[in-house]
């Protein structure tokens, strides 16, 4: 096998042959092929794309890449829920265990922030003692014991995406439909599951900003699960504005402790119930979608969901106090508040200037190998459409020194613009089945 070779093809818009993607694949996962090669074949798949047959190759070849987990003789039926990625987006800390308490077991494997957006796992890891790195016997046990474990990509799953990933989130190659469901897809059927949802967001904060990409890409994903024999669906989600009022590791934790007291931001339990109501019918755990809505919200409202949330965090090494005290979570040195510059209405609140600001604040990765400050971020009450009067606040400023602040203001009069209109548009724009699409509202 000739890397240099099977990268100019690809480049020059060729189709690489299934062995060879196995080949590369392989190979890579061994050591054999570096990453500089890898990166160029990765860019050449950006610009070039893949076809469906190169598709389920690379797919099947990182699945077949490590080992999966296994619940034979469970009877518990198991689905979880995979979100493209955005700001502010911390659904999967309110949705597993919400939909572990209703009956249904999520073995939920995530993964760190990627490029502008923040990561599921850089969350939980904000808790105190939490452990992410589950060995698949840990993952199992504790999924069959509690009904839910929310782990990072172990060595044995799909290694060689585990390594793609990374690569990806610093060498400007995340932006892919191949690339990204061949991704998702890879670790999401190795969890043994009996139903998949799927989060995709559309708008300017996400990773493919255009409808008919997100639709592409929920087909793609769609039609990888049905084939291998993983029922899937998905709703596209807005991803214009910053999910939620909070932003950053820590504030968002906290954020998902009020949601499970009944007391989150109406976007963020809109979307969260939507995709969970999603996850029960899939399985077939409850009757119909109101039934399956009536059952999440008594999960909120009896304490059971944010118990379960306690018993996933004592499982994992974590301190479960800061469900009673968010004090315990990391805090940042120094917060401001930020006023609106003028009278108005707020028209835009740009989520990939906020998801960038961010990672200028050190709660994000711009190398492989950095380490995060869980305690920075902002908190945006305002949503488009509201009104304001001069020197109202809009947001506040979460940093660890005074330089972090201006950063964070910085970012924010470019983020947040007063206009003379604006409105919010639809959160949950379509639902995606193999039978095709629907628009919803």
């Amino acid at each position: 096998m000739v890397i240099p070779s099977l990268i100019q093809h690809k480049r020059d818009g060729a189709a690489l042959r299934p062995a060879e993607w196995t080949a590369l694949i392989e190979g890579y996962t061994a050591g054999r092929v570096p990453d500089y090669q890898m990166s160029a074949l990765l860019m050449a798949v950006v610009w070039r794309g893949l076809n469906p047959e190169e598709l389920a190759a690379l797919t099947d070849a990182m699945l077949q890449s490590g080992d999966r987990l296994r619940f034979d003789g469970f009877e518990r039926p198991r689905a979880d829920k995979h979100s493209t990625g955005g700001i502010g987006d911390k659904v999967s800390l309110l949705l597993a265990p919400m939909v572990a308490s209703c009956g249904v077991a999520v073995p939920m494997m995530s993964g760190r922030g990627l490029g502008h957006t923040g990561g599921t796992l850089d969350k939980l890891e904000s808790i105190p003692g939490f452990r992410t790195a589950l060995t698949l016997r840990e993952a199992k046990a504790q999924v069959e014991r509690i009904g839910c474990a929310m782990l990072g990509q172990t060595p044995e799953i799909a290694p060689a995406d585990k390594r793609l990933y990374a690569l990806r989130d610093v060498t400007g190659t995340v932006e892919s439909i191949p690339l990204i469901a061949a991704s998702i897809m890879s670790k999401k059927l190795a969890e043994g599951l009996n139903g998949l949802v799927l989060d995709v967001k559309t708008g300017s904060g996400a990773f493919l900003p255009e409808e008919a990409q997100a639709i592409e890409l929920a087909r793609t994903m769609i039609g990888l699960g049905e084939v291998r024999g993983c029922p899937t669906v998905a709703l596209l989600t807005a991803m214009d504005r910053p999910l939620g009022r909070s932003c950053g590791n820590a504030l968002e934790v906290e954020e998902a402790i009020d949601g499970l007291r009944g007391e989150g931001p109406a976007d963020l339990m809109e979307v969260t119930y939507a995709l969970a109501v999603e996850m029960i019918l899939l399985v077939g755990a409850a009757a119909d979608a109101a039934d399956a809505r009536k059952k999440l919200e008594d999960s909120v409202s009896s304490g059971r969901a944010l118990e379960t949330l306690g018993k996933i965090i004592e499982a994992q090494g974590g301190d479960s106090k800061v469900l009673d005290d968010p004090a315990l979570l990391p805090q940042a040195a120094e917060v401001e508040v930020f006023r609106a510059p003028r009278d108005g209405v707020v028209a835009q609140i740009e989520p990939r200037k906020v998801g960038r600001a961010i990672l200028e604040l050190g709660g994000g990765r711009r190398t492989i190998e950095e380490e995060i400050d869980p305690s920075v971020g902002f908190v945006i009450p305002a949503k488009p459409g509201d009104r304001v009067k001069a020197g109202e606040p809009l947001a506040s400023v979460f940093a660890r020194n005074r330089d972090g602040i201006e950063t964070g203001f910085r970012a924010l009069r470019e983020a947040i613009v007063i206009g003379d209109e604006g409105s919010l548009t639809p959160l949950i724009t379509h639902r995606v089945t193999a039978s095709g699409v629907e628009r919803l509202g």
